[in-house]
């Protein structure tokens, strides 16, 4: 009989360790510190083109290097010509790594690192938006450099989305890898602001092979996941234009987008890191990374779901 409890007890333990090994685990110190540094008044909200943006630049590589991402053509930095709304930027930056996986099938994941600079001398540092989407892009890079994915994992920090997403935009026209190895972009834009522990996925309307997956992702003790903001009928509502990701679904590739409902703070100048929730935010990083893992483990089948996208 105590074998037989032993035996029993022995497999609830391993049973409650296998549970605990599928939930990432980040560093939510290195997370917020990362979003501290890129929304400090020094970067001056990272317009493209300013001092401020190359700041952020300098800092996002150098934490690419730190992590140990591989770099296509010994470079991070990738450039592009960026002109939209007045303003010319001869060499706008995207940055991007990779980490190689079991196939040469590609999930990119992305956040833009710019924001919108100093307006009538107030800075408005875009902490959530979008220095919280980079801190997470930089925590599930730290993840699968040290848990190995199936899929090869392209990590980019995105250029000129306030300005028309134009970083996506010149990351699709001048790809580092074929395009048709990408299967899916997971985009990261605002995930640190919430008071009702929600982060939102969108894109499963159009792509609904990912809502199996998604409805599967178990809600961490101070955030969970929801589905929607992704239908056409829902107007200004429908976030399917309104992030780099479009740039992919134009182009048939799927998505899934990652984001917060909008809050007092966006495109203001009280979007500041003093104003993030710590304990939200970093498990709403943590519910991202769970879904890479568990698209990793399940392997669906992806382009071959692509809807057509006359309606946008």
């Amino acid at each position: 009989m105590k074998r037989r409890l032993s035996f029993v007890f022995l497999l609830i333990c391993t049973l409650q360790l296998s549970a605990l090994a599928q939930k990432a685990v980040l560093n939510p110190q290195t997370l917020l510190r990362d979003v501290k540094v890129l929304s400090a008044d020094s970067m001056a909200g990272r317009l493209s083109g300013t001092e401020g943006n190359r700041m952020a630049q300098e800092y996002i590589e150098k934490r690419f290097s730190e992590i140990g991402l591989q770099a296509y053509n010994n470079s991070y930095r990738h450039t592009f010509r960026l002109e939209s709304r007045g303003i010319v930027v001869e060499e706008a930056i995207n940055l991007i790594g990779f980490i190689p996986g079991k196939t040469d099938k590609t999930i990119v994941l992305t956040a833009h690192y710019d924001h919108v600079g100093v307006r009538k001398d107030e800075i408005y540092n875009g902490a959530d938006d979008n220095a919280s989407g980079v801190g997470a892009l930089l925590a599930a890079a730290t993840y699968f450099k040290k848990n190995k994915p199936y899929y090869t994992l392209v990590f980019a920090a995105l250029d000129g989305e306030e300005l028309g997403l134009q970083g996506a935009n010149a990351f699709l026209e001048n790809p580092p890898l074929a395009l048709d190895l990408i299967q899916l972009n997971v985009n990261m834009d605002m995930l640190s602001l919430n008071d009702k522990g929600e982060l939102y996925a969108s894109g499963a309307y159009h792509y609904p092979v990912l809502l199996p997956l998604l409805q599967q992702i178990k809600p961490r003790p101070q955030a969970r996941l929801l589905t929607g903001h992704d239908r056409p009928e829902q107007g200004k509502d429908d976030w399917t234009r309104q992030s780099d990701h479009y740039q992919f679904h134009k182009r048939q590739i799927p998505f899934i987008y990652f984001g917060v409902e909008d809050h007092p703070h966006y495109h203001k100048p009280t979007d500041v890191y003093e104003n993030i929730n710590p304990t939200f935010y970093p498990d709403a990083a943590a519910l991202v990374i769970d879904f890479v893992q568990l698209l990793n483990k399940k392997r669906p089948a992806l382009r071959a779901t692509a809807s057509a996208v006359e309606s946008y």
